[in-house]
């Protein structure tokens, strides 16, 4: 790829200097938006068990803003490859912040309906987070697509860790306005979304995919059906193997994470207890991902993606023995659940991206995070029934052994097309 271009008459600007720009907006947006999607994992399960008075249905707020994400994820894509990224982006990260602003009305009038319906608004955002990632890798240099995928995500890391930190505070000035002290950390979220929108909106100009179409405009629109046989199986077969390998990862992710505040608050700690070790985690999520990039683009996609599924049993497995009285070790736990899903979002992520032709790119994406969001959903409903029906280890215990599945498919696959 050149570094310059010309279109209808126009020089197309340096592609370094836009990749960039680019990141540093993206990186911008993301710092905003992690401290939006905190407060879902922070407080959801617990402002639902409170309004619901059951812990069987506290793994719902979850499945729910997972599955609004699924929603999402088709409309933000969609959106994406007609108009860009930028509009795609910041019209997700609007829905978010309306959807915040309905948790809290829905926690002032004690209306469970209504938190439902906003919650599944409120998944929007969550969806948009992910989306972003696929936005750094548009213009990146495909040796260097794991580190571009693996800058944005690391963006997340300060709001994501700030944001449940906030719980306390934010549950402070929610009383003193009136609302529920649960409902505190979706004020933050309201606000975070909408300002990322904002950013998004203003500044990722020119837009990263619409520019990285004008460069590769000589690549046919129609290349999956133009294709031979061949190559056309080995697109399917990545784009199979890195949506497997992402919504595996996120299924035993979400269900392990719900379900860990519900499992605090019942051994005697608090909601800034609970903040702490939900900080740790997301940290965790993120935190990594300059080194994972790294690792992908230097070792490979499937190895990484085989590490995920070991690093997650190993979180499933201590999280499974950790006593109820020890917040130290139940953090290390949620930081190696983090780091697993971690090391599978960006393998995952790169395996798309290199596989998908830019023609059907964005649409592509969103369907695969389609699949990662139903899986969340998955986790997300399914923890708290499990955990009602036996016991926070045992769903511990489960997820981890789950996440094993990677590594078969991983090894299958880079047998056929090492990656």
């Amino acid at each position: 790829m050149s570094h310059s271009a010309t279109t209808a008459g126009s020089d197309v600007p340096e592609i370094a200097r836009v990749q960039r720009t680019a990141l540093r907006v993206l990186v911008s947006a993301q710092i905003l938006s992690g401290a939006g999607l905190a407060a879902g994992i922070t407080v959801g399960a617990l402002l639902a068990q409170d309004m619901l008075d059951s812990t069987s249905l506290s793994g719902l707020p979850s499945a729910l803003f997972t599955a609004g994400s699924a929603v999402a994820a088709v409309a933000v894509g969609r959106l994406s490859q007609a108009r860009g990224r930028r509009p795609g982006l910041a019209a997700g990260y609007l829905a978010g912040a309306v959807g915040s602003l309905g948790v809290i009305a829905a926690a002032a009038l004690d209306t469970p309906i209504l938190l439902f319906l906003a919650l599944f608004v409120y998944g929007a955002g969550t969806a948009t987070n992910l989306q972003a990632r696929y936005a750094g890798a548009d213009l990146a240099d495909p040796a260097h697509r794991g580190r571009a995928v693996s800058t944005v995500l690391v963006a997340t890391t300060l709001g994501g860790v700030v944001g449940p930190n906030l719980a306390a505070p934010t549950g402070s000035l929610a009383e003193g306005l009136g609302i529920p002290y649960l409902a505190g950390p979706f004020l933050l979220a309201a606000l975070a979304y909408a300002l990322a929108a904002l950013v998004l909106a203003v500044w990722l100009r020119p837009d990263p995919l619409l520019l990285a179409r004008e460069i590769g405009a000589t690549e046919a629109v129609d290349l999956p059906e133009q294709t031979p046989s061949p190559i056309v199986k080995r697109i399917d077969k990545g784009i199979a193997a890195g949506g497997f390998v992402m919504a595996v990862t996120q299924l035993v992710m979400v269900a392990i994470m719900t379900m860990t505040p519900v499992h605090m608050l019942a051994h005697g700690h608090g909601t800034a207890a609970a903040g702490v070790v939900i900080a740790v985690h997301v940290g965790a999520m993120y935190l990594p991902s300059p080194v994972t990039g790294w690792l992908v683009d230097r070792y490979g996609r499937l190895p990484v993606a085989a590490a995920s599924g070991m690093t997650l049993l190993a979180a499933g497995l201590l999280a499974a023995s950790v006593p109820g009285d020890s917040v130290g070790l139940l953090a290390v736990a949620l930081a190696l659940l983090g780091l697993g899903w971690n090391l599978g979002l960006v393998a995952g992520t790169a395996i798309i991206t290199d596989t998908v032709p830019l023609a059907t790119r964005a649409k592509t994406q969103g369907t695969v995070d389609v699949s990662i969001a139903i899986a969340g959903a998955t986790g997300g409903m399914g923890s708290g029934l499990i955990v009602a029906a036996s016991s926070y280890p045992t769903l511990a215990l489960a997820g981890g052994i789950l996440a094993l599945a990677v590594v078969p498919v991983a090894a299958f696959t880079a047998g056929r097309h090492p990656t």
